[in-house]
């Protein structure tokens, strides 16, 4: 890990302070902010941040969501240049409420950050419901990579995500990768799963064509949260990485404190 500082970090924290702005890289307190942003990437969250479901592994609040703001994906869009950052990842919260889950908000905000600004564009999605309809206007926008996570092994998706199933992820990500945009996902690890099932779940998502893999320590954010029932060595994770590379992902990024969109910047590359 990186720790916070070198020009390009500097630039990015002033300018966020100054027209404060937010980003989940300092909301959500990422440990991995400094090599993050000295590399130009920086994540955003759309949607507001009350979630309609309530996933025992997540600590974003759970309840009935705001309005849409209209507004929010020219505000979105006009952040980015302001940073100046050369990457964007978006995410939301699931939208259950909405008619179209936020799809329509989702392919506005990549559109604008698009017209806006000259650079690349990751989508970390929500399940949608496994709507390919609503799917569709996100791809349409045309981000250059498009992500959605498995978050844990099949035997575990029960107990760990809400409404959620594995196999409607898995088509999700098909659905992804069949459009001919790059399909990313990725599980935690600590949750009580074991190594064979590990495997089995890199064999599905590479099954359906997901190119770009994240592997990272599952850490309990609420008391109210599933338990970290292990904590896995970092040789462990590099072994994770050397077999998923074996079995055909083009990117296995696989330690303790990996997220989702960290070294999201290379997987344009896939």
């Amino acid at each position: 890990m990186e720790m916070p500082k070198g020009e390009t970090y500097s630039r990015l924290k002033n300018r966020v302070l100054e027209n404060n702005l937010h980003t989940i890289c300092t909301s959500g307190k990422c440990p991995n902010i400094g090599e993050c942003w000295n590399r130009g990437t920086a994540t955003f969250m759309i949607l507001g941040d009350i979630c309609t479901r309530s996933c025992k592994f997540c600590g974003v609040q759970t309840g009935k969501p705001l309005p849409v703001d209209k507004n929010e994906p020219e505000k979105v869009a006009r952040t980015i240049e302001i940073m100046g950052i050369k990457h964007a990842v978006i995410t939301s919260v699931d939208r259950d409420d909405l008619e179209d889950g936020g799809a329509g908000i989702w392919a506005e905000t990549i559109q604008k950050i698009k017209k806006r600004n000259h650079i690349t564009v990751e989508g970390l999605i929500p399940d949608f419901d496994g709507n390919r309809n609503l799917i569709d206007k996100v791809i349409m926008a045309k981000p250059e990579v498009i992500s959605h996570n498995l978050e844990t092994v099949r035997r575990l998706t029960p107990q760990i995500r809400s409404r959620a199933e594995y196999d409607k992820s898995l088509r999700v990500l098909q659905h992804i990768a069949s459009s001919g945009i790059i399909a990313k996902s990725g599980i935690m690890l600590g949750l009580g799963e074991k190594e064979q099932e590990i495997f089995e779940t890199m064999d599905d998502l590479l099954s359906v064509g997901c190119k770009i893999l994240t592997l990272g320590q599952y850490l309990q954010p609420g008391p109210d949260n599933h338990p970290v029932i292990k904590f896995i060595e970092p040789e462990k994770f590099k072994y994770y990485e050397k077999i998923g590379l074996e079995k055909g992902f083009q990117f296995v990024e696989s330690s303790p404190l990996v997220r989702s969109s960290y070294h999201a910047e290379k997987h344009v590359k896939a």
